[in-house]
């Protein structure tokens, strides 16, 4: 069936529809990485998106369950050059075509997406119309595409209530993880650490956190405009004046920068993908870095007082990192838990351990 991507600049992309047969209205965004679409489509910061994968070959190696960053997928679209039939890989359990219609999720093939990324990086993110059949008007389009606005992505992803994970080794440290999107895989990265990992949805308490006997905290990545999530702020203000270690990522980043007086700012087409290089001013090194984020912590608005720049993004010298001046509180923008390098950033949840050392509860 025909499939059509109508961009809210007026551009017409025609395809072939994939997954499920219907129309979606997305914030369009475009990823570089080759591998990985699964890991993407379950990646609570999507929630609200339509994804455009650069890559011209997407779903060689099918899916799998062992592979969901959550407990199901949050991206709204998904946008190909073109999808393979068959997954060729020993862990493979079905399609992706297939995998995507279990899910609801409407995407179209056969575009240049090359073109569309072209497009999307000069021009900036914008909203996209996903519509399957040939019956179709571009001006009703584009007068839904102007009012869309992604919102209330947080309260959407974030767990209903506290979900405990026990260590996967003797327990070293009890640490909560404030859920406004998180991806197993950082749940994974503490746990095998020795941590037993309680996480909470983004709306707790502060009160009940620090009440809660733990040895520390991290803010988890997530997505949507941080500044839209006032009151979580406000609540994330209360643990930073608390003695607890704070490591925080991505969406946690920007939201401890808040907090603590500094602004963010919507960039023209974000970073997403798994070979980002950032350096560490300290460290005099760089590391490639798996990133998704379409915000940024605005440099000039961190108060040296407060926090210093702790890592730059090499490609466009943007904030992807601060370090505290208060002792135990640091925080990234970009993902330590994911593995393009492999591992080159996990170093940052033993720094996290490290500091929890001096704090520990009996």
């Amino acid at each position: 069936m025909q499939a059509s991507l109508i961009l809210e600049n007026g551009a017409v992309f025609l395809g072939q529809s994939i997954g499920e047969v219907g129309k979606r209205v997305c914030e369009l965004v475009f990823n570089t990485s080759m591998t990985g679409y699964q890991e993407i489509l379950t990646d609570p910061s999507y929630a609200g998106q339509g994804v455009v994968m650069s890559y011209p070959l997407i779903g060689n190696y099918g899916v799998n369950e062992e592979d969901n960053e959550s407990g199901r997928p949050w991206a709204e679209a998904l946008i190909v050059r073109h999808l393979s039939a068959l997954g060729s890989n020993f862990r493979c359990q079905g399609s992706l075509d297939s995998y995507l219609k279990q899910h609801h999720i409407v995407g179209v093939q056969g575009v240049d997406t090359r073109a569309l990324t072209r497009i999307l990086r000069s021009q900036g993110t914008m909203n996209g119309m996903i519509t399957c059949g040939s019956d179709f008007s571009v001006k009703e389009a584009l007068e839904e595409l102007r009012i869309y606005r992604v919102s209330g992505t947080v309260e959407r992803v974030t767990r209903a209530a506290p979900e405990v994970f026990p260590a996967q080794r003797d327990e070293r440290f009890k640490v909560a993880l404030m859920d406004f999107g998180v991806k197993q895989n950082m749940i994974t990265c503490l746990t095998k650490r020795g941590c037993a990992v309680t996480v909470f949805p983004a709306h707790t308490s502060a009160q009940d956190i620090l009440s809660g006997g733990f040895d520390g905290v991290m803010l988890s990545n997530g997505p949507g405009d941080p500044a839209d999530n006032v009151e979580i702020i406000g609540e994330v203000r209360t643990l930073y004046e608390s003695a607890l270690p704070i490591f925080a990522v991505c969406l946690g980043h920007q939201l401890l920068a808040l907090a603590t007086g500094a602004k963010t700012h919507k960039m023209p087409f974000g970073h997403r993908g798994g070979n980002h290089p950032v350096r560490d001013v300290a460290a005099g090194r760089c590391f490639i870095t798996s990133q998704n984020h379409g915000y940024v912590v605005t440099p000039e608005t961190v108060d040296p007082a407060v926090a210093a720049i702790s890592h730059i993004n090499v490609n466009d010298g943007t904030v992807e990192g601060l370090r505290y001046q208060r002792p135990n509180f640091f925080t990234v923008q970009f993902h330590p838990e994911a593995a393009p390098g492999p591992m080159d950033t996990e170093y940052l949840f033993d720094e996290f351990l490290r500091m929890m050392g001096g704090v520990r509860n009996a």
